[in-house]
């Protein structure tokens, strides 16, 4: 008789009955179900069929045209020279635009963390272009970067410095993409360096002070060892981002010129919506999440060696 009161106790619809009649867990689950459903629809499905899409030659409209043909568009990825340029344009705003907005955006951090009148001010505006659309924030950088009517190049004539074709040129396009990139996301940048900043105990930079520490002292011996945490959280989700940058190359270059500011999304872009060659734009796509995830690994092994060998010491 015990034994099959607890098999009634424990069984599924038991389970789910004791489950559903905590008021509070059912009414959590159902305040997330609207993003849940919005989750499963626009990401996991699309995930599963972008998958199955990669191993078949759909290039027409019609779904019943879309033949299975293995691992072809993966072997005819192998060999695409310009999804590889694609790949090493986004190595190369990657390279440029993370340790450069690290950089930048702590400098502002260290100035918004002093006691300054007006700092809340300061620290609003900078975070302005953060919640600015790619779209709005391209169009106004277009207008300012345009070679004959400018602000950029006017201000740069007072100096006596010729103008510049600062997006028509394949040696200064990507740079002007990624002082962009810089600008807009320094304020969020700003926002995580101040909490890691402000996390650190004040005690110990007056116990450096009295050992004899200088203020560059203090910050590369103290401050950076303890801002690691944080370096690694805006590190790996800056090469993340960077990785998959599209919207201000398609509003202000459009892949040029001579496709030095092509990057792997733009390029996928480009081969699904416009080609329509949506079978081999999916291959790509996996192959771009390949890269990203062996990237972020890179850095969790990195990191976590590191921490290892600090602990041994």
């Amino acid at each position: 008789m015990t034994s099959v009161t607890a098999a009634r106790v424990f069984s599924a619809p038991g389970l789910w009955r004791r489950f559903w009649s905590r008021s509070n867990e059912r009414i959590g689950y159902l305040f997330i179900l609207p993003s849940l459903i919005h989750i499963i629809t626009f990401m996991f499905i699309p995930l599963i069929f972008s998958f199955f899409l990669s191993f078949r030659d759909w290039t027409r409209p019609a779904f019943t045209d879309a033949p299975y043909i293995g691992l072809k568009n993966y072997e005819f990825l192998m060999g695409d020279r310009r999804f590889w340029q694609a790949m090493g344009n986004s190595v190369y705003y990657t390279a440029l635009s993370v340790p450069l907005g690290m950089a930048f955006s702590l400098v502002i951090a260290l100035v918004m963390n002093q006691k300054l009148r007006g700092v809340y001010f300061f620290r609003t505006l900078f975070f302005m272009p953060v919640v600015s659309s790619w779209v709005a924030v391209s169009i106004i950088w277009l207008t300012l970067l345009d070679p004959s009517v400018g602000i950029v190049n006017y201000v740069l004539g007072w100096f006596g410095i010729s103008p510049i074709n600062w997006l028509g040129d394949p040696r200064s396009a990507m740079p002007s993409i990624v002082l962009i990139a810089i600008w807009k996301s320094a304020g969020f940048n700003m926002v995580i360096w101040l909490a890691g900043l402000q996390a650190i105990p004040h005690e110990l930079y007056e116990a450096a002070a009295i050992d004899g520490a200088n203020r560059w002292q203090s910050f590369r011996f103290l401050t950076l060892p303890l801002l690691a945490p944080t370096s690694f959280f805006l590190a790996v989700t800056g090469v993340i981002g960077a990785l998959q940058v599209f919207t201000p190359v398609y509003v202000l270059t459009r892949g040029g010129p001579l496709d030095s500011t092509n990057t792997a999304v733009y390029h996928i872009y480009r081969r699904a919506f416009q080609e329509f060659d949506f079978g081999y734009a999916s291959a790509q796509s996996w192959v771009l999440f390949a890269v990203i995830l062996v990237a972020t690994l890179i850095q969790l092994y990195y990191v976590r060696r590191r921490s290892r060998e600090e602990i041994q010491y």
